[in-house]
Order: C-alpha cells, then structure tokens, then sequence
C-alpha cells in the first residue's frame, strides 16, 4: 500500500514549508513557501555558508562604501531571500513564496513598495514573476496592499489567517492564495478550554474546512493552503484542500505511514452546501475581526514573531559581515539565537516565547516535549560556527 504522502499528492498540491534544500530534495513537493525564521535558521547552519557570504558582499557592493553593516544587512535580507528563493525553484517545478516585511504589515504603501521590489530582484536574476509569490499578513493594510499587486501580475500569498473574515477579505481582493492556519487555532482553543482535539472535531481543521467550502460554494479562484500543522491527522483531514504548506518532520511521518487516506476536501461537495455569501468592507471586517479573539491574538502574535525573526536575521548579517570584512575569528553561536527567544530566561523556549514559528519550532524541539533547550538549539545548527578564515 502506498505511503500517506503519496495519497495525498493525488488529491492536494504538497508545499514544503522550509528554507532547507536539502529537505526540499528529499520530498519533491511542487511549491515552497519560506519566511524570515526558516531563513534565519537555514543561514546560520554551515552546509548554507557561502549562499550568506556571497550575498552579503554583493550587498555591500550595491550599498556603497558609507553603508553601515546594518543597512547593508537590511538590503542582504531581501537579497537572501532572492538567493533562497532561486535555490528552491531550481528544486520546484512551480512557486516559490517569499515573505514581505512582516514590519510593514499595517502599511499598505510600504508592504506594496517592498513586494515590488522583492520580485524586481528576482525579475533580475532571470525568474520570472509568475513563478513568484509575495507573503503578506491578512490585516486589512495587507489584504489592500495585495489586491493592488495582483493588478500588476505579483501574486499574493496572505498568510497568518485565522478567521472566515479574513478569507472572504482576501477572496474578494482577488487574491492568488491564502494560508489559513490549523495548529494556532488549535493551539489557542485548547489553552483556553484544556481540551485535546482530534480529528474532524479539530477547531484548525474545522476554520479551514469553512473556508474551502465557502470558496469552492461560490466560486472564487483563490486557492486555498491549509497551514501550520501539530501532527498528520490535521493533515489527512484536510486532504482535498487545494494545497497543504507542511514541515519536514510532518512530510517524514507521511513519508513513513501507511494506510488508506480518504479524500475530505471536494468542491462538487461543497458546491452542494447551504451557504449564506457574505460581503466584507472594511468596518465589517474590523468588527469581526475584534469580535473574533483568537483571530485577533494570533494574528497580532504571528506578525510579533515573523517580526522578531527578521530582525534576528538582520542582526546576524550584520554580524557575519563584520566578520567578513575584518577577517577576525569571530564565533557565531547558536546561543545567540536562544538567548533571543528564552524570554523569561528559564534556560527553555516554549511554542509561546518562540511566539509561533512552527515548522522551526518543530524542526528544533529534536524530544517533542514542546520546549527547545540550549543543547536542542545547537544541535539543530550545528553547535556553533567558528570560523577559522573567510
């Protein structure tokens, strides 16, 4: 009997939610979607050293002489991303997603200026914009700031969206996709309730099934991408959605099950439902968004760590060109990142101080016991880079 991930790929489009090529490789998925934290972590492993060194001093170059190793880290952000990015499509045979500044997630113009500017840099190198999509968060800024690039043929990806609100929003945009997520609702109801959740019975599952089954009901052609998974049965009760974002250890235990994997997701099904349609201006969205508190929190807590994540990359690029330029031995130690993070300095990162980056959370928590310690962070980096020459 074939493997559940194999299953899956007949009725879903799988995307590997990673910046590690390696792991991208080994499952072939047909998308890639990335962020700041999977690229902050991906940047400090060593295998990825010279794809961060190369980048960084073309960056200097293009920033002149007078630049300070921060705004030349700014610059090296989008660059590394560009970097990543065509490293990925080179695996891929579709798109690639690639995050805006999450800072500029309630600023239309800026988030616009920036995407812009992202797929520019890639236009450059030879990608063309079709194989390219821009993540935004789902605030209203955003969902705007999307509607005006899709106009000009840059596709949107909007994620961290947690409420039928948001999805209309986006939907009526006109935008290419959207990422609900499953393992923060869940995660959110059942420290609010104490409860465990399983199944169809899945508050995650349960917000994502909506959506789909609204889209497909009235006909929008955005697409749908089930996201942030605690463990494959969210996974398989979503399967049929038009694509699920998953991180390596997710793609490993598919990889490694089998058994029968039943379709959930259909739009002929859907299409058979009594749905009342919705229109979503943007007083109805700011009322259902304050009235909706998981959504509220979540989406306020994933734009807090997207945040804190992009400016710990930064931090360490700016770090690395120090180094590069003075050609000191400089150790750059995984510490560095959990000190960032262990927020009440207990010497353990929870899924809450790592304020919900989960497939790094996930990829770095090497026992599953929901905390990440010193030792699991040097491990997943490889102890620490010491670097002998550049």
């Amino acid at each position: 009997m074939p493997n559940l991930l194999e299953q899956l790929k007949e009725y879903t489009v799988v995307v590997a939610d990673t910046g590690d090529l390696q792991a991208i490789q080994k499952f072939m998925p047909q998308d890639a979607t990335t962020n700041p934290s999977l690229i902050a972590t991906a940047a400090q492993m060593p295998e990825y050293r010279e794809i961060v060194d190369e980048t960084l001093l073309q960056a200097k170059k293009d920033a002149g002489a007078s630049a300070t190793a921060k705004e030349v880290a700014a610059l090296a952000f989008a660059r590394l991303a560009v970097s990543f990015g065509k490293r990925i499509l080179d695996i891929v045979p579709q798109r690639v997603s690639v995050q805006a500044d999450p800072r500029f997630s309630y600023n239309t113009e800026a988030t616009v200026r920036q995407s812009r500017f992202l797929v520019s840099e890639f236009e450059k190198a030879g990608t063309p914009r079709e194989r390219i999509m821009i993540k935004i968060a789902a605030t209203w800024e955003g969902i705007q700031a999307g509607e005006i690039l899709e106009k000009e043929g840059i596709q949107a990806n909007m994620t961290l969206l947690f409420g039928i609100h948001q999805a209309i929003a986006c939907a009526e945009a006109g935008v290419t996709l959207i990422s609900p997520y499953v393992g923060r609702i869940t995660d959110w109801y059942t420290k609010k309730t104490g409860e465990q959740y399983d199944g169809a019975d899945d508050p995650g599952v349960q917000s994502v099934t909506r959506i789909y089954n609204y889209y497909k009901k009235f006909n929008y052609p955005t697409e749908v991408m089930g996201a942030s998974f605690r463990k494959i049965s969210q996974i398989t009760e979503l399967a049929g959605c038009d694509l699920l974002t998953i991180g390596p250890k997710q793609l490993t235990q598919l990889l490694e099950t089998t058994g029968e994997l039943t379709r959930k997701l259909d739009p002929d099904l859907a299409a058979t439902m009594d749905i009342e349609k919705m229109s979503i201006d943007e007083a109805t969205f700011n009322k259902m968004h304050a009235d909706n508190h998981m959504a509220s929190e979540k989406l306020a807590e994933g734009i807090k760590g997207f945040s804190k994540a992009l400016e710990s990359l930064e931090n360490f690029l700016a770090n690395r060109l120090t180094q590069l330029e003075s050609g000191v031995k400089v150790g750059v130690a995984a510490t560095n990142i959990f000190t960032a993070y262990d927020f009440d300095e207990d010497g353990f990162i929870t899924r809450e101080e790592w304020l919900g980056l989960d497939a790094i959370f996930d990829a770095l928590d090497l026992d599953s016991d929901g905390r990440i310690t010193p030792d699991e962070m040097m491990a997943a980096l490889g102890a620490t880079f010491e670097m002998a020459s550049v």
